[in-house]
C-alpha cells in the first residue's frame, strides 16, 4: 500500500472517493513491491475523463523495451455522474483532488481520492497541537 502522509497534514479532506486505475503490467508489478510515489500527485478531469497528474511510479528493473513512462497520466476509473461532480467541485467551490493512498482490493488496484481544500499555516499548527493532546491523554490512560 503506498499512501501520501503529507496529504492530510496540507489538506482538510472533506469527501472520499475510492475508484480504480488503469495501469499497465510493469505498473502494477512496481506499485505491488510498494514503490511509487503520490507527492505533488492531484486529479484533474481532462477531456470529460478523470486522471491522476504528477504521480511517479518507478521503471520496473526486470522490465524490457515495454517498460511504462513513469511520469504519464494514469486513467481512474469512476462513473460519468462522478466525472461531473468532481468537475463542478473543483471548479466552483475552489476544491482540489488528492490521491490519499493506493491499495489493493480483491486483487484490483484501487486509488483513494480525497476531495481536499488547503489548509492555512494556522490551521496546520492547531491540528499538530491536537494531535499532540490526543497523545498526551493517550498515555495518561495507559497509566
Amino acid at each position: 500500500m503506498i499512501e501520501n502522509r503529507r496529504a492530510r497534514h496540507d489538506y482538510t479532506v472533506l469527501e472520499n472517493i475510492e475508484c480504480g486505475i488503469a495501469l499497465t503490467g510493469t505498473e502494477v508489478k512496481v506499485l505491488r513491491q510498494g514503490q511509487g510515489s503520490l507527492a505533488g500527485a492531484y486529479g484533474a478531469v481532462l477531456g470529460g475523463e478523470l486522471y491522476l497528474v504528477g504521480m511517479n511510479i518507478p521503471v520496473y528493473t526486470f522490465g524490457n523495451r515495454f517498460n511504462h513512462n513513469p511520469l504519464r497520466n494514469r486513467k481512474l476509473l469512476v462513473h460519468r455522474k462522478e466525472v461531473d461532480e468532481l468537475k463542478m467541485k473543483t471548479e466552483a467551490k475552489g476544491l482540489t483532488l488528492i490521491p490519499l493512498n493506493i491499495h489493493l482490493k480483491n486483487g484490483r488496484m484501487k486509488v483513494e481520492l480525497g476531495v481536499c481544500r488547503g489548509k492555512a499555516l494556522h490551521d496546520k499548527r492547531e491540528s499538530l497541537k491536537e494531535k499532540a493532546l490526543r497523545r498526551d491523554l493517550e498515555r495518561i490512560r495507559q497509566i
